[in-house]
């Protein structure tokens, strides 16, 4: 038998038991300290504040079997007789009051930055510092309040809520960190005590804990929303900081009219390509009785704004393209609607900040990526020369991939040519094109 330790080994946690279950499971026999998760094994580690605590709970559940939302549930003792650093992944998560807040941010569609964070956070308490870190768990974030009762209240208050309607939810745990270590302040950190730290990061953090890895994130639970989080400033952070000239991110329509359209050469496919570099799109509808007028439903509002700035008076087809919010809120679902809501093509379900810092009017360049490895310059100029004459070319690998700069006459060439071309078939690879800011090619370009 192994011997008593404080730390308990709970198999057969699937996926619909939380932490806060495993925690009320436990708590009769004594304060729990620590308590680690391993999703991937459906099995999780809880350390009690001491070995006599731990064996009255497995005597307890000994005659007991202990069951959680109608699922058995195993303990025993853990060969650990302490979580380590390294166990409990750095910020041991328990349910011991700490001012120190360890937020995981589930099902993020939006970018999360310090000052969205501050908004959510900051009417709890006065915030003093926050960083923010990628994990295997997703995206993470360390909210240190000046008062302990502050963060008590915002864990109770926030837990389980979105920042976002129907995404970004909070799962927020009491950190076991002391202090937290700010050494910039930018978008990733920021000490709220001390406004004249540096902006610039060299290297990665050196605090022990914190890391930058891939992540992945979950789908939330709930849908509640914080509406005044939707605002100019929240989205700005997906900007750097502030918003394009003329883009306001108040806006709450998220359905376009889009009319002087060529109705002889649209189709709902070709007005996706092009809407969908300002958001996700819905669902397109092409008016019978208007044939030159389409319907175009956004993920949101702000990215109907998006594309009524950056898409009024284009020129497509020999058309100059009419765009503005339309009156309908949405466009219902019927046999005349193209569904779009689960294409894999949407470009904002991942990297929503990078997408949006290259939302632009269109432009004479297209930027070409998930091309074939082995694709040649002629290849690509021979799929795309119907559309436009070329002007020049250039062809480039960034992080081991195969991208291209295509340089047209006109922007209402290079317009066709990316509502045509996008996720067509190059050398067996569907490709993805997007307008490039760049004035010209020049060696060493991205």
């Amino acid at each position: 038998m192994t011997e008593p330790s404080k730390v308990i080994h709970v198999r057969n946690v699937g996926h619909e038991i939380s932490e806060n279950d495993l925690l009320q499971l436990f708590q009769p026999f004594g304060v729990i300290t620590k308590l680690v998760m391993l999703r991937a094994k459906n099995q999780a580690l809880l350390q009690m504040q001491d070995v006599p605590s731990a064996i009255n709970a497995l005597q307890f559940y000994t005659n007991v079997q202990p069951t959680i939302r109608g699922r058995n549930v195993y303990v025993q003792f853990s060969s650990h007789q302490e979580l380590t650093t390294m166990e409990q992944n750095a910020q041991g998560r328990g349910d011991e009051p700490n001012r120190i807040l360890l937020v995981t941010i589930h099902h993020m569609l939006y970018p999360i930055t310090v000052e969205v964070l501050h908004q959510v956070f900051s009417p709890h308490g006065f915030v003093e510092k926050i960083v923010t870190f990628q994990k295997s768990a997703g995206f993470q974030a360390l909210i240190q309040y000046q008062l302990r009762p502050s963060a008590v209240v915002a864990r109770s208050s926030l837990q389980g809520r979105n920042i976002y309607d129907g995404c970004c939810q909070l799962d927020i745990q009491f950190s076991n960190l002391d202090e937290l270590q700010v050494n910039y302040n930018n978008e990733r950190s920021r000490d709220f005590t001390n406004p004249n730290l540096p902006a610039e990061q060299k290297g990665r953090p050196s605090q022990s804990g914190y890391s930058e890895a891939g992540g992945m994130y979950a789908p939330g639970a709930r849908a509640v929303a914080f509406p005044q989080m939707a605002n100019a400033a929240a989205i700005a952070a997906a900007f750097g900081g502030g918003l394009p000239p003329g883009i306001t991110g108040t806006n709450d329509r998220c359905t376009v009219l889009v009319s002087n359209l060529n109705s002889d050469r649209i189709d709902e496919d070709k007005l996706f390509n092009l809407f969908s570099l300002y958001g996700n799109i819905i669902r397109i509808k092409l008016l019978r009785n208007k044939p030159d007028h389409a319907l175009v439903q956004m993920g949101d509002g702000f990215q109907a704004e998006l594309a009524v700035h950056f898409l009024k008076g284009a020129l497509l087809f020999g058309k100059r393209l009419e765009v503005n919010f339309s009156k309908h809120p949405n466009i219902t679902q019927g046999a005349d609607t193209h569904e779009y809501m689960n294409s894999n093509l949407n470009r904002f379900n991942r990297n929503a900040a990078k997408n949006y810092r290259y939302c632009c009017s269109p432009t004479k360049m297209i930027h070409l990526s998930t091309l074939p490895q082995d694709v040649t310059e002629e290849e690509i100029v021979s799929h795309l020369e119907e559309h436009g004459s070329i002007v020049n070319t250039k062809l480039f690998e960034m992080n081991g991939k195969k991208q291209a700069l295509v340089l047209f006459e006109t922007e209402e060439q290079a317009t066709e040519a990316l509502v045509c071309k996008h996720a067509s078939s190059l050398g067996g690879s569907i490709i993805r094109i997007s307008f490039s800011q760049l004035q010209s090619i020049r060696e060493n370009s991205q």
